[in-house]
């Protein structure tokens, strides 16, 4: 066993191992019939080799200790919930590709390097309000991801099968090897992606609108290119890109968990950064113990029922040593209530010198049901949460950290409003999400360009 960072909690000061969690209390767990397949799934997938090492994840750490004092700042994006379906070239691609395109676009904004993180290659989890689903008086287990069990209202499809975890860490080692290849071969070339952002503004009906910010950044890169500052710069062609996904699925995350050569620390190799979510941030619960043994920089979402007391007890739980970029606190208030509710925990943690990354999450906070009963966010409250929580923080004296946003590369109808004029009658020609409404591709480049215009103005 590999012992936990001492501290005064009596909670961490117990010893830690990646099997510890098992003798916590769990929530969002599905219900697995066959413990045998279950184990037996578990026990390969601890032999496959890891899909990102600890040296990656700790230099994003470094990134996101940067972020902390505002010497950087976060671009976090991706599906609400992969599908095994759409584990393709392009989609993955796709996505990229505009990520890259707001990244430039917040950078210059932001005059910092931006810290590109996927919600991508592990994503395939979700919680959800209640665990079964009834319709025509059927009654079904909840659909709880593709890496649990499948979408299709049937019972064969509601099962949850441990196979699943497996087919999961193979599509993810396949978009893992993609983002690779497109950060490290010359597909983020910053003088290409730029290009593309020129379309974008050329199209848009907002263009007079974002055409300053486009063509200051032309000429920037015009000014770096009669340097000689090329694409055979690696600055230029190349780019880091971190992955991440919500560390739900505890049997998965454990069997993915390895001990670093180097270090002699524990990881989870699943991804670079991990998040607990809003229900299961339970102190004494077993998401909370799986993760505050391993070294990865993790999230913690805060909404509206976080207190102080809760927040200051995680924070002793997972940081107990308070290291730089170890913590990231993802706020998910909603646009009428950023304002009132983060503010008290904003003071608290900063009372207490502790460091960690604010990014703003306006999406789950936003979420609202149209009468034909779908699942929508308007653009204008996404955009409305984020402006508020840089309110919050020019209030309070200090930069924000980033933003997290659940986005799609694809042109999807799922999201309301924007330049595009979205409506609900709208919302069938592209609904494609099984679990969360995404902004599309058109609307989260609008999104970085607005964003931009105000860490402009903001500036002075």
């Amino acid at each position: 066993m590999h012992p936990s960072t001492p501290t005064s909690t009596s909670e961490a000061k117990t010893l830690w191992s990646p099997t510890s969690w098992r003798s916590k209390p769990i929530v969002q767990a599905p219900s697995y019939e066959d413990a045998a397949a279950l184990a037996a799934v578990e026990e390969r997938l601890h032999r496959y080799p890891p899909l990102v090492f600890a040296g990656e994840a700790r230099r994003l750490k470094k990134r996101l200790a940067a972020a902390s004092r505002g010497e950087a700042f976060v671009l976090q994006g991706g599906a609400c919930a992969e599908s095994f379906d759409e584990f393709t070239a392009d989609i993955v691609r796709d996505t990229f590709r505009v990520l890259l395109q707001m990244a430039v676009v917040l950078t210059y904004a932001a005059k910092v390097p931006v810290v590109k993180i996927g919600r991508m290659a592990g994503q395939y989890a979700k919680p959800r309000s209640s665990a079964t689903e009834t319709k025509d008086g059927v009654t079904l287990p909840c659909y709880r991801g593709d890496i649990i069990n499948g979408p299709a209202f049937t019972p064969e499809a509601r099962y949850a099968d441990p196979t699943r975890m497996e087919t999961g860490y193979f599509q993810s080692a396949g978009v893992m090897n993609l983002l690779r290849a497109f950060a490290h071969g010359g597909y983020a070339n910053l003088h290409e992606v730029h290009r593309w952002n020129l379309g974008f503004v050329e199209r848009s009906p907002l263009s007079a609108r974002y055409s300053d910010i486009a063509q200051r950044i032309d000429e920037t890169l015009s000014f770096l290119r009669a340097c000689g500052i090329d694409g055979a710069s690696a600055q230029i062609d190349e780019t880091e890109f971190f992955t991440s996904h919500e560390a739900l699925l505890l049997p998965y995350e454990q069997a993915l968990t390895r001990v670093d050569s180097t270090s002699g620390e524990y990881y989870d190799c699943s991804a670079h950064f991990l998040w607990i979510g809003d229900r299961t941030r339970q102190p004494d619960g077993a998401h909370v113990e799986f993760l505050r043994g391993v070294q990865n920089p993790i999230g913690i979402k805060v909404g509206p029922t976080t207190t102080v007391g809760d927040l200051e007890r995680l924070l002793d739980i997972l940081n107990p040593n308070d290291e730089p970029g170890r913590i990231s606190l993802i706020s998910r208030m909603g646009k009428d209530k950023v304002r009132d509710l983060l503010p008290p925990l904003l003071d608290a943690v900063n009372r207490t010198g502790r460091t960690v990354t604010w990014l703003c999450d306006p999406m789950h906070g936003n979420t609202t049901t149209t009468s034909n009963k779908i699942k929508t966010r308007a653009f204008e409250n996404i955009l409305g949460e984020v402006l508020g929580f840089f309110d919050v923080f020019a209030q309070a004296g200090r930069r924000p950290g980033g933003i997290h946003l659940e986005m799609t590369g694809q042109d999807v109808t799922e999201c309301i409003g924007g330049a595009q004029c979205l409506t609900e009658a709208d919302l069938g020609d592209r609904y494609e999400t099984f679990c969360d409404p995404r902004l599309n591709a058109e609307q989260s480049l609008e999104m970085a360009f607005l964003l931009a215009h105000e860490l402009t103005a903001r500036q002075g």
